[in-house]
């Protein structure tokens, strides 16, 4: 297994700088999501998340769904783990893992988490896993075809619409 080591609560693992994972990392990656998810507060909907998002320079950041009486204002595992890298100055990943209590499929994002996910790129991987730690690698852009990213806002638009009334 990849050796791990620990540098101010951020997680670190050792691999290949390139893109492709090794099959220890993604193991390592889908086990610090398992472990994230252990810190859910969820006490209404009973749904145990947790995720483990990978940076460029191999730093794993981890986050759990944190759910509110007022519903809507509950956060998911995905961007909270996204979030706190962004907060230490990551905003390039290779990969990010998401947990949860399901068996018989693997945990899915839900649409604002995979548009949340795709302002940081579109050709990261996602790792979808079951408690048994078994896994589905899709990419992003795979989880959100012909999304809207932050390259679209630069794009030419139409500013001035003739007045015809």
């Amino acid at each position: 297994m990849d050796r791990v080591k620990f540098n101010r609560d951020v997680l670190h693992i050792k691999d290949q700088g390139s893109r492709h994972l090794s099959q220890d990392t993604v193991k390592n990656l889908i086990h610090q999501s398992q472990e994230a998810k252990k810190q859910a507060y969820c006490p209404y909907s009973k749904f145990r998340v947790g995720a483990a998002v990978l940076t460029l320079d191999n730093s794993v950041f981890t986050g759990c769904n944190v759910e509110n009486a007022c519903y809507n204002l509950g956060v998911c595992a995905e961007r909270n783990a996204i979030s706190k890298a962004v907060s230490e100055g990551y905003k390039t990943f290779k990969a990010i893992a998401i947990a949860s209590d399901l068996n018989d499929q693997f945990i899915s994002p839900c649409g604002g988490c995979r548009q949340f996910m795709r302002e940081f790129g579109s050709n990261w991987e996602v790792y979808l896993s079951k408690p048994d730690g078994t896994c589905l690698k899709v990419a992003v852009d795979e989880l959100l075809p012909l999304s809207f990213g932050p390259e679209d806002l630069s794009m030419k638009k139409v500013f001035d619409i003739p007045n015809e009334y």
